[in-house]
This record gives structure tokens, C-alpha cells and sequence, in this order.
């Protein structure tokens, strides 16, 4: 996107997957859907990247859904867009249309007749080249079904008509499924299962009238998943369907629809005459128009030891365009909370289905999956886990399987609440109320990918007890470290380790900016968590040696004895398991003297001092403390607020420091070195600033001048002036839409005092403010400063949620030309770095 000669490129986005099943969905297209917070955000397998959000939702995502799905994909292999569906917990669809051609993403329409609680399931079936239906169920107790005419030209548009609502009754349905039932009546059979731990028929016809015609008895918990084969060949005609279903009675059923072949000639039996198994467990009639279907139990799978979350029959592989050559291979994939993926197939001897693949987790950070998907092709699966982690698998055997783990993107599943970049810019640090600080970094070394640089999750260094509110990376020399604050009343410092420092290497390729002397210095391989998980403990480099010896009794998973930690030099970019566990940092200091949780932190440019606030409701508990990078002593109690101090930042040169608060002012403390460990401070200036809570501040690189955001939608400009004495305001930018809720100024031209000013706001949205500075000559002279907005980014690019931070990547002063690095983090879930190129 771009605008005045600025233009904006979205380079990195990391979010998590919603905990929730039915999120995901990979569709005929080869993407990956799921939800975000209240994002759809949409990933590719091959670059594992997640390439855009989707903004609309004003609740979080629940289930998304792809039209065609990769079982329908061989009945449209003309189409040039594909769809998407997306449920939200306020019971609102939205539909979006994907163009092939262009790659681009367009928000066609929200769907009318809301469901009025939230959706949990969406199921679609493509009925013909330009139609398909579509089923939502929600926990209101409602099924509504759908007719959707694709465009016949591009550009056109699509044809959407309710068919039917169906009433289910106190117990809701959680999974559907449709499919065409075999023969020639042109019958549709929906699907459903929920809370009363059957799985209902309804028949019905492509303009509705969906009837209920049967009940499936036999599991004794929730139905949690249901899927159709395609129709199944036997002696040359399509007569029979399977229906899968799982449970959280931990087990999974496949159910068989069989076509009676008409009984008016009384040569040809009802049933056959001899007795065998199925007989004893044929199930109900199931009756279509002039048509009936036999329904019998083709087989029970039992090898889970949780609740099956999700099952799914491979996709059909096509040899041609032809429907007739489509094959689809007797396969299911099922998910489970035990932390496995497991594939089932019917033995070719006997037809006895078996578990012919199990993938999974087996650390004890996986918690288990809410969901499995077959690829397109049928070659990978993918799971989505409790920790709102991916796992992929491929099958990269040619004669036999061997499935292996695959690269993919990541993110927070929660809010992200503070970030900051490292001292030369090689990652971006950030860290969440999902309880972790994590590093994502451009991966400069992957084989085969050209000249661009896909950025991931190259380190976990904190997984703590507590959500983390806020994180400052230590400026200055020596080793990477960082101080961060949570829900208690501890700071905690943390050190590089060794492991880090050499995967980095890796994944920068610059080896020049770690000099061996320092990691000659560093004893530290890694860390271990604690028994409680509050505290990392280091593992020295002379002692990993010993882990392999251990016991390999002592492995069990109890709050006595977690296993070890076994720090890694990376060579390519982690999966979930490497992280989770083997990329902590050790902790080196914890900081007390708060009285409450930790909101802000941040250091000064030189890396000696680190100034930290906690949330407050009187003067006493809102003093800002200072401590001395080092020796980690506290140096300083600054008062001035009487509420939460909600940011704080040092000038260039580190002789002021700015606060902003709750309580509608901000103060500038002058700040001077006195001694080795001392410091000396004094309160310059205080002054009501806006007329709701301040948020936000940042000043200008280049001189003493601030800015400040607040919930009253404005943003005002600053300077201190007489010689550090005073503070004046200078102006205020044209009011906002939305509460600006973090601010962030970068440099360009420090001759002309020129920069851009990044504000962020509650909506999610982020704006880029081009500032000029002019002085009179003198140096007291009020400096003047125009501003002018140089681009409005595109909100599919933007948040969903609010914008908690902004900041740009350090980088040397660089001429009006080149280009920026702008990241950002928000209460949706994802951390994003935005290119900026400047003409």
C-alpha cells in the first residue's frame, strides 16, 4: 500500500491458532484458515507463513470453513475464486471470496439471519459446477442451511438464500457434515451430532425440505466430529457412503449407508439370504424420496485414550478432470486430546480397519489437539494444539510412510502486550497473557527459497506462571539480555544463553557480530524450567554432558521431576516442541519492590538503567523505581502520578525521562549520574495533558521533543524548552477515530529535525504522521513542527484488535531514502513487522 511516495509492505505476521475446535480448515487452494483472536488469518503450508488477517469479526473466530474443500475440489477445477466461510461467537458468518488469479482477498458479504449465540460447526458440500450448500450450527439450538450460487463471471457476484432452519431442540449440535446420497434420487443427507450423543439424519433435497429420518446409537458421550466419504464403487455403480464419527467417549465409528436395491421384483431378496456379522448390527432404514438405505455399523476404533476431537476421510486424488476418476482412499485421520494424530485404514486382507500411523507431541507442553486436516494431495497433515500451536507432518517416503515434522508458523494465543526489537535489530522480542516471550527473526539460512528471507519463531526464552505485561531488551554492550514484568510483583531479568547466541548465528549469518570471546565467556548452554514453572534454572555447559546419563526412570511427568531440557544449536527454524522446551533462557536477577503487578518497563540507550512502573491506585505504589543494569540495585523512586504509570521512555540522550499515566498528565524527570551506583533526579515538569487516560508516549530521536496518545482520540506534541525547565505544547494532530493506544517516532533527517510518528489505536488500525521540525535560530525559540499524514495502512494489513505497541527496529539514521522496519503487537493475538519504503 502506498501514499505520498510511502509504501507499506506487510513482512511478518505471528499469531496463534484460537483454542478451539473446527478453527481450521485447509482448503482446495492449498491455505490454511483458522482463527485469530478475532482475525481469520490464512497460512501457506510451503512457505510456512501466514500471509494475511482477515478484518470483520467483532468476536472471536470459531470455526472457519473453505468452498470447495479439498473432498470437493475435483467437481470445480474451473473456478477462479474460491470462498470462505467464518463463524464468530456472537453468532455472525461472513463470507469471503479468494481470487486465484491475483491472490487477492475480498470480503463479499455478512450472512443475514443470525444465529444469536455463537457458531460452532460449518459444513459445505459443492452439489454442482455453480452450486453449493452450506450448514451452520450454533449453540442457540438451531441448524440453518444454505444455498450459494457462485459467480458466473468474475467480478460477479454471489447469490446467497436461506433453505431452511432447523430446530434441534436444549441439546445443541457441535458437527455436521453433508453429502449427496447415492443412486439417482439427487437427495442431500445432513449430519449432525452434539450433546445428546447421537448422530442425527436429516434427508432432504437441494432446495431443502430437510426431513429427519433417522437416529445413530452407540456413543455414550458428546459427538464432537462427523464426515462423509464421497460414494463408494462396488461392482461398477456408486450404492453405498461411509459416515465417520468421533467422541469424547474416546472412540470412533463408521457408519455404512447402503442403497436397497428395489424390492417390486420379487426375484431380487430384500436381504441376503445367508446370515453373517452384519446382520447383527444392521441400524435403521434410512428413506429418501422413492429410495431406502440400509445403515449398518462397518466398524469401531478404539487406540485413543482421550477425547477424539476430529476425524476426516483423505481427500480424493483425481487422475483426470472426470468425476468417474476420482478416487477416494480409505483413510481417516483422527485427532485427539492424548496429544496424537492417528491414521486408520481397513487391512487389505481381511477389510479389518487398523491404526496404521501415529504422530504426535509427546512432551508435556502439547496438551493435546483440537483438531487434524488432511492436505489437498493427501501427503501432510496438520494438527492445531492446546498451546494455539501448528503441527505438520509429511509423508516424505516413496515405498513405505515416513512421516516427519515440518516447519510451521506460530504466534501467541493471547493478547500481546509489549514488544521491543534487539540492540542491532536481529529479532523482535514479544511477550503475551498467554504467559510466554518468544523471538521471531528472518531466517536468512533456508535452503532454496531465493533471495527472500521468511521470518519465524527462532526462540521461547521465557514460558512463566503469570501473564506477562511488558519487556525491555537491555541496550549497551555485552550479552542479550532483558528485564520483563508480570502479574506479580517481580521483575525478572534473563540472559542469552549459549545455545542462543550460536542458533542465532545461524539464522542471521552474521557471524561477525557475536565475537568468540563472548561466547568463550558464556557458561550457560541453556535452562531448565522449575517444578512449579515460575523459575528457569541454567544448565552449564560442562554439565549438559551429564544429562544423557540420567535414568531414564525419571522421566515421569510429575511436579517432582520435569524432564531436562536438552539446549540445541538450531540449524534450521524450530517446530513447537524444540521451542517450547529447549530454547529458555536461564534467569540472572529478580527485581522486588513493587507493590503490585508489573505494567511498564523500559532502558536507557546506553544500558544503564532500567525504569519500571506497576499498576496503581495511589501516589505511593505509583512511583516509577530505577535499577542499576549489573549490580541490579534500585537507585531510584520516582513519585509524581497518584494512578497507574502506563509508559515510560527515556530521550536520546538518556538526561530526561518521560512518564504518562492514568491520571491524564505526564511528567519529565531530569535524570544525571552522580557516581558509579548512584543516581541523582528531580521532577521538571508535571502538567494535565489530555482529558482521558494517556497511554502512549514516544519522543523524537533527534531532539526534546514528545508525543502523547490517549483514549480521547487525539495526540499531541510537546517540548521541553528554557533549558530543561519547562514543557510546552506545541500542537495536536487532527482528532482520531479511535483511542490511540500506542505512538512510536522514528528519525529520518536529523538536519531538517524530520521523522515519521507511528500512532496505533484501539481499533486496530495504524497510521504513519510525517514530521518537520523548524527552530527560529535560537536556541530558547519554541521549535515549530508541521505534520502531515503520510499513509493510512490498509486495514486488511492492520489489527482486529486494539494496538498495544509500536516500535521501530533500530536501525543507523539513513538518508530520505531506503526503507524502514515497523513492528507492532495487539490484543488479537499476532505480532507483525511492516516494511517501510520511503521515496
Amino acid at each position: 500500500m502506498s501514499s505520498d511516495g510511502v509504501e507499506v509492505e506487510t513482512v511478518f505476521i505471528g499469531a496463534g491458532c484460537n483454542r478451539i475446535v473446527n478453527n481450521v480448515s485447509w482448503g482446495a487452494c492449498d491455505l490454511v484458515s483458522f482463527g485469530a483472536q478475532n482475525a481469520v488469518a490464512i497460512f501457506s503450508p510451503k512457505t510456512a507463513q501466514i500471509l494475511t488477517t482477515l478484518p470483520g469479526h467483532k468476536a472471536v473466530v470459531n470455526c472457519t470453513q473453505w468452498l470447495p474443500s479439498s473432498k470437493d475440489a475435483f467437481k470445480v477445477q474451473h473456478l477462479e475464486q474460491h470462498f470462505l466461510l467464518s463463524g464468530d461467537t456472537d453468532g455472525v458468518i461472513i463470507l469471503w471470496e479468494f481470487s486465484l488469479k491475483d491472490r487477492k482477498w475480498k470480503h463479499v458479504l455478512q450472512v443475514p439471519q443470525l444465529h444469536k449465540k455463537g457458531v460452532t460447526c460449518i459444513t459445505a458440500i459443492v452439489v454442482s459446477h455453480n452450486v453449493a450448500l452450506f450448514a451452520s450450527t450454533s449453540s442457540d439450538g438451531t441448524v440453518n442451511i444454505w444455498e450459494m450460487i457462485f459467480p458466473s463471471t468474475i467480478g460477479g457476484d454471489c447469490k446467497l438464500s436461506c433453505l431452511q432452519a432447523l430446530s434441534v431442540g436444549t441439546k445443541p449440535m457441535v458437527a455436521l457434515s453433508l453429502a449427496e446420497l447415492p443412486g439417482s434420487s439427487g437427495h442431500i443427507v445432513l449430519a449432525m451430532g452434539g450433546l445428546d450423543s447421537k448422530v442425527h439424519l436429516y434427508c432432504g433435497e437441494r432446495i431443502g425440505k430437510f426431513v429427519h429420518a433417522c437416529e445413530l446409537k452407540g456413543h455414550t458421550d458428546w459427538i464432537r466430529s462427523l464426515d462423509f466419504s464421497l460414494p463408494i464403487w462396488t461392482n461398477g455403480e456408486k450404492n453405498s457412503l461411509f459416515l465417520v464419527s468421533s467422541s469424547q467417549d474416546r472412540s470412533i465409528r463408521i457408519w455404512k449407508i447402503t442403497l436397497n436395491v428395489s424390492s417390486a421384483d420379487p426375484k431380487v431378496p430384500c436381504r441376503k439370504e445367508h446370515i453373517g456379522l452384519t446382520s447383527y448390527i444392521e441400524g435403521p432404514l434410512l428413506v429418501a424420496g422413492s429410495s431406502s438405505y440400509q445403515i449398518s455399523l462397518e466398524s469401531l476404533l478404539i487406540g485413543h485414550e482421550d477425547w477424539v476431537y476430529s476425524v476426516e476421510w483423505q481427500p480424493p486424488s483425481c487422475a483426470a478432470a472426470g468425476e468417474n476418476d476420482c478416487y477416494q482412499p480409505l483413510s481417516i485421520l483422527s485427532a485427539s486430546m492424548d496429544k496424537t494424530m492417528m491414521v486408520w485404514q481397513p487391512e487389505r486382507t481381511t477389510g479389518i480397519w487398523v491404526n496404521v500411523v501415529t504422530v504426535g507431541e509427546l512432551s508435556h507442553c502439547a496438551l493435546g489437539f483440537y483438531g487434524g486436516h488432511w492436505s489437498p494431495s493427501g501427503d501432510s497433515i496438520l494438527a492445531h494444539g492446546y498451546g494455539g500451536s501448528f503441527h505438520l507432518w509429511k509423508n516424505i517416503g516413496s515405498d513405505y510412510d515416513n512421516w516427519q515434522p515440518q516447519k510451521v508458523p506460530s504466534g501467541h494465543y493471547a493478547a500481546v502486550s509489549d514488544i521491543s526489537w534487539a540492540r542491532s535489530g536481529e529479532y523482535i522480542l514479544s511477550v503475551s497473557h498467554d504467559q510466554t516471550a518468544r523471538i521471531f527473526a528472518p531466517w536468512r539460512n533456508e535452503v532454496g527459497l531465493g533471495d527472500r528471507f521468511y521470518w519465524h519463531e527462532i526462540a521461547r526464552p521465557q514460558v512463566h506462571g503469570h501473564d506477562i505485561n511488558c519487556i525491555a531488551i537491555i541496550q549497551g554492550k555485552g550479552n542479550h539480555r532483558f528485564v520483563s514484568g508480570a502479574d506479580e510483583k517481580v521483575a525478572r531479568v534473563f540472559e542469552a544463553p549459549l545455545s542462543f547466541l550460536k542458533t542465532l548465528n545461524h539464522a542471521t549469518l552474521e557471524i561477525s557480530s557475536f565475537p568468540e570471546d563472548l561466547q568463550g565467556d558464556i557458561q550457560i548452554l541453556g535452562a531448565n524450567m522449575s517444578a512449579l514453572g515460575l523459575s528457569q534454572k541454567p544448565i552449564y555447559v560442562h554439565a549438559a554432558n551429564k544429562v544423557s546419563d540420567r535414568n531414564s526412570n525419571d522421566a515421569l511427568d510429575t511436579l517432582e521431576t520435569i524432564p531436562d531440557a536438552v539446549p540445541v544449536v538450531l540449524t534450521e527454524p524450530p517446530i513447537e516442541e524444540q521451542l517450547a522446551w529447549h530454547t529458555l533462557w536461564p534467569e540472572s536477577h529478580k527485581l522486588y519492590g513493587h507493590g503490585n503487578e508489573l505494567y511498564s518497563l523500559c532502558c536507557d540507550h546506553q544500558g544503564k538503567l532500567v525504569a519500571s512502573s506497576c499498576k496503581a491506585q495511589s501516589a505511593m505504589v505509583a512511583e516509577i523505581w530505577l535499577w542499576q543494569v549489573g549490580s541490579w540495585k534500585a537507585v531510584g523512586r520516582l513519585q509524581s502520578h497518584s494512578l497507574t504509570v502506563t509508559q515510560i521512555e527515556f530521550c536520546w540522550d538518556d538526561s530526561l525521562l518521560l512518564a504518562v499515566s492514568r491520571d491524564r498528565q505526564f511528567s519529565v524527570f531530569s535524570i544525571k549520574r552522580t557516581g558509579a551506583d548512584e543516581v541523582s533526579y528531580h521532577l521538571v515538569a508535571r502538567q494535565e495533558a489530555h482529558k482521558r487516560i494517556i497511554w502512549t508516549c514516544s519522543w523524537n530521536p533527534f531532539g526534546y521533543e514528545f508525543a502523547t496518545g490517549s483514549r480521547d482520540k487525539t495526540v499531541k506534541i510537546w517540548a521541553v524548552v528554557e533549558n530543561g525547565s519547562s514543557v510546552k505544547q506545541l500542537m495536536a494532530l487532527p482528532q482520531f477515530n479511535s483511542s490511540v493506544t500506542a505512538l512510536s517516532w522514528v528519525g529520518r533527517n536529523r538536519s531538517m529535525n524530520h521523522g515519521f510518528l507511528a500512532v496505533g489505536m484501539e481499533s486496530g488500525l495504524i497510521e504513519l504522521w510525517s514530521l518537520f521540525g523548524r527552530t527560529d535560530g535560537e536556541s530558547t525559540a519554541l521549535p515549530k513542527f508541521n505534520a502531515s499524514l503520510a499513509v493510512r495502512f490498509n486495514p486488511f494489513m492492520c489489527h482486529v484488535s486494539t494496538v498495544q505497541c509500536l516500535a521501530w527496529r533500530n536501525s543507523e539514521e539513513s538518508g530520505d531514502g531506503g526503507s524502514l522496519q515497523l513492528g507492532s503487537c495487539g490484543a488479537d493475538n499476532c505480532v507483525r513487522v511492516f516494511d517501510i519504503k520511503v521515496d
